[in-house]
């Protein structure tokens, strides 16, 4: 099929070609089923693959509404990783690490690594994770107290709630039940380089800059992050303030502009504030380590930490959580998409490759 065949089955949201191809979009960092219902992108942001396998390659995600591992060819191995994700959806503190899922599964530990980063980009680890705080947020949102959801989480006491949840939830699972009562953010749409761009303000500073291609699906992630703040269009009287902000943003995307000086309110734990602290002291252009980041901030066997302290942060660029990579060079995670945490690093790269040197 050519590329033209493979947009207007997109188009068309034709099932017969679900099982053909699949087709990713490079400002979200997912890919989808040609039938998905998701809203449709823009073409120029479109990529066509083969497979799923040579998706995630290039560093996308599959699409958690249409599912596209659920709808491919009869391949043994993805039977295998759903299979496998389906028993730690259901109970993924009977599988407490990669290590038992690898015997629960009958491979070893690389085998199994090389599956979940092969079709889905992540660890078992880090899947296994990341059920466990998506039960934990359904809890603290659900349940009568905090208490309580400790044990509707299925944790077996406080102690595990407190220490899992200040470095995913942004703040303690109080806080997060509070989810931000008395708050009262303003939030505008823009567009940038790297797609609509939302920002949400309280009266200290930017809160949240998020990056997306719909400006309703931005909305719901303000109202997601913020469930009891009280969110209001930007007022008339502060457009000249988000519009200064935008022209700062887009002049830093650009490679234009390297310092990006706007108020900010960091709302996090000490620990997840600490880590925003020192990401913002990383040069532009430059790249560090989740190792060497927790190296920095003097706490060098909390990697791990540090890597979900950058996923949950909720203001990409002011913020350079993009600046953290893998130790072994790979870009590692980032929740706005691969392709823009690629694009951002290579436009920092340029840009100080370009800029004129000093002397005394």
């Amino acid at each position: 099929m050519s590329d033209a065949s493979k947009w207007q089955a997109v188009l068309e949201r034709d099932a017969a070609m679900d099982r053909r191809f699949v087709y990713g979009v490079l400002t979200t960092g997912v890919y989808c089923r040609p039938s998905c219902d998701s809203r449709r992108p823009r073409r120029d942001n479109v990529r066509f693959f083969d497979d799923p396998a040579a998706a995630a390659a290039a560093g996308l995600r599959p699409c958690k509404r249409c599912r596209p591992l659920e709808r491919w060819q009869d391949d043994p191995e993805i039977a295998v990783l759903l299979a496998l994700c389906r028993r730690i959806d259901a109970a993924p503190d009977d599988l407490p690490d990669g290590a038992a899922l690898a015997r629960a599964a009958g491979r070893d530990v690389f085998q199994l690594n090389r599956l979940f980063k092969r079709y889905l980009t992540i660890t078992p680890g880090d899947y296994i994770e990341s059920v466990r705080m998506r039960r934990v947020r359904h809890a603290l949102r659900h349940s009568a107290s905090v208490t309580d959801a400790i044990y509707d989480a299925g944790l077996g006491s406080s102690r595990s709630l407190y220490e899992r949840a200040p470095a995913s939830l942004g703040m303690t699972p109080k806080q997060y039940r509070s989810g931000g009562a008395g708050l009262e953010i303003s939030h505008a749409t823009g567009t940038t380089p790297l797609g609509l761009a939302c920002i949400g303000a309280t009266d200290r500073g930017i809160c949240f800059l998020q990056f997306g291609d719909d400006a309703d699906a931005l909305r719901a992630a303000l109202a997601a992050e913020f469930p009891q703040a009280r969110l209001v269009p930007m007022r008339d009287e502060a457009h000249a303030a988000f519009d200064a902000w935008m022209t700062a943003l887009n002049a830093h995307l650009e490679g234009r502009a390297p310092d990006l000086d706007l108020p900010l309110d960091l709302r996090g734990t000490a620990f997840q504030v600490r880590v925003w602290n020192y990401l913002r002291r990383i040069p532009y252009g430059d790249v560090v380590s989740y190792a060497e980041a927790a190296a920095a901030i003097d706490a060098p066997r909390a990697t791990r930490a540090v890597a979900s302290a950058c996923a949950s942060n909720h203001v990409a660029v002011l913020v350079p959580c993009h600046r953290v990579i893998r130790g072994d060079g790979g870009l590692g995670g980032y929740r706005w998409g691969l392709p823009r945490k690629r694009a951002l690093i290579d436009v920092e790269r340029r840009a100080r490759a370009t800029a004129p040197v000093t002397g005394d």
